[in-house]
C-alpha cells in the first residue's frame, strides 16, 4: 500500500507560509490546494506543474462549513485519505485597544480563527486516520495573547493552539492518529505581519519561501 501517492491538503494556499509550504511538497505529494483567491491559486498550480507535481485547486472560504464538508467527501471519494494537512490560514485583525474592538471585525476574527479550525478538525481528522501511512498536521503559532492592542488576534490564536495542542496530546500515544505538529516560524514579511508592522524593514525577516522547506524539513517530511 505504501506506493499509494501522498496527499496534502493546505488550508490558506494562496499566499504567504502556505502558498510556499504547497510548493515546497510538491511534486512528492500531490497537493489540495484551498484558499478564496482563485488567480493565487492558479499562479500556484503553476508553479506545482513546473516542478513536475500536480494539485487541485480548491477555491472556497475555509468559514463555509457546508463547501469544506463538501470538500472533504470530495477528498474521500478521489483517495480516501490525506497524509499531510497544513492549516496556514488566518484572519489578521487589525491591531487596537481592547475597548475599541471592532464588532464585525472581532465576528470575522473568531469566525475564521477560532470557528473554522473547530470545524474543520472533525471534517479533515478521520481523513488522516485512514491512510496507508501514519498522517502529519502542522499548525502555526504566533503568540500574543495578553499584549497590548492584540486582543482580538492574540486570544483568537492562543484559542486555536489551544485546540491543537488538545489534539497533540490526544494523539500522541497511537499509532495510527496523525502526529499534530505546533511550530512558530521566524519572522516572515507576510500580509499578516504587515498589517502588525506597517513600514517594516524585510531585511532581518525570513522569506516564506526559505521558511516552508525549513520547517518540513525540521520535521523529517520532506
Amino acid at each position: 500500500m505504501t506506493d499509494q501517492p501522498k496527499i496534502a491538503l493546505i488550508t490558506g494556499a494562496s499566499r504567504g507560509l502556505g502558498f510556499h509550504l504547497a510548493e515546497a511538497l510538491a511534486p512528492d505529494y500531490h497537493i489540495v490546494a484551498v484558499a478564496k483567491t482563485t488567480g493565487a491559486l492558479e499562479e500556484l498550480d503553476d508553479r506545482i506543474k513546473a516542478k513536475g507535481g500536480d494539485a487541485t485547486l480548491a477555491p472556497m472560504d475555509i468559514t463555509n462549513p457546508d463547501a469544506m464538508a463538501h470538500l472533504c467527501r470530495g477528498i474521500y471519494d478521489r483517495w480516501g485519505y490525506l497524509d499531510f494537512w497544513a492549516h496556514t490560514a488566518i484572519y489578521a485583525q487589525l491591531l487596537s485597544p481592547a475597548d475599541h474592538l471592532d464588532p464585525k471585525d472581532l465576528d470575522r476574527t473568531i469566525g475564521t480563527n477560532i470557528t473554522a479550525t473547530g470545524k474543520l478538525i472533525p471534517m479533515v481528522g478521520p481523513l488522516l486516520n485512514m491512510g496507508p501511512r501514519r498522517a502529519d498536521v502542522m499548525f502555526f503559532d504566533d503568540p500574543h495573547a495578553g499584549e497590548k492592542f492584540y486582543g482580538g488576534y492574540g486570544a483568537s490564536k492562543a484559542a486555536q493552539i489551544a485546540m491543537a495542542q488538545s489534539w497533540q496530546v490526544e494523539t500522541q500515544n497511537s499509532d495510527k492518529a496523525p502526529r499534530v505538529h505546533i511550530v512558530q516560524p521566524n519572522p516572515m514579511p507576510t500580509g499578516t505581519r504587515a498589517r502588525f508592522h506597517p513600514g517594516e524593514g524585510k531585511e532581518a525577516l525570513t522569506h516564506p519561501r526559505d521558511e516552508a522547506p525549513r520547517l518540513l524539513k525540521e520535521l523529517g517530511l520532506i
